[in-house]
């Protein structure tokens, strides 16, 4: 005899079809760029740990910034702004994993290489995609 409810049968069988079903995560993303159409490029998708290490790195020179920016200050606005690209160098060199499709002086593009002497319109697209994966606003990817 089998004195199973039929709620302790649907609560197996859903055990039994979980434990069949599996989630494949990709940690990064590959995406076509809109500014080079023959350039593909990889970015990282954030983690709770990623998001911890971007923050750390981006804290002080951000707050820096936003200091910076907020005076009446014409020099003070200028270093604010070459903040604000340092800011985005950092986002590059940390979420761009790969890069394929184009040579730098005829060297394989890497971040660094594209940070230093790449295309600047590529280079702003690969940074607002990394900030699109972070989940940041379009006002906190303008600055």
């Amino acid at each position: 005899m089998k004195f199973l409810s039929p709620l302790v049968r649907a609560e197996k069988a859903n055990a039994a079809a979980q434990a069949e079903a599996k989630e494949d995560y990709e940690s990064v993303v590959a995406l076509r760029s809109k500014a080079i159409p023959a350039v593909t490029f990889a970015i990282r998708r954030v983690s709770f740990a990623r998001r911890m290490d971007l923050s750390r790195r981006a804290r002080e020179i951000s707050r820096k910034a936003e200091f910076l920016e907020a005076s009446g200050q014409l020099a003070e606005k200028i270093e604010a702004g070459i903040l604000a690209q340092e800011i985005d160098a950092m986002y590059l060199a940390w979420g761009l994993v790969s890069i394929r499709g184009l040579t730098i002086d005829g060297d394989p593009a890497t971040a660094e290489n594209l940070i230093e002497k790449g295309p600047d319109d590529l280079s702003r697209e690969i940074v607002d995609a990394i900030k699109t994966q972070c989940g940041l606003s379009e006002i906190e990817r303008k600055n």
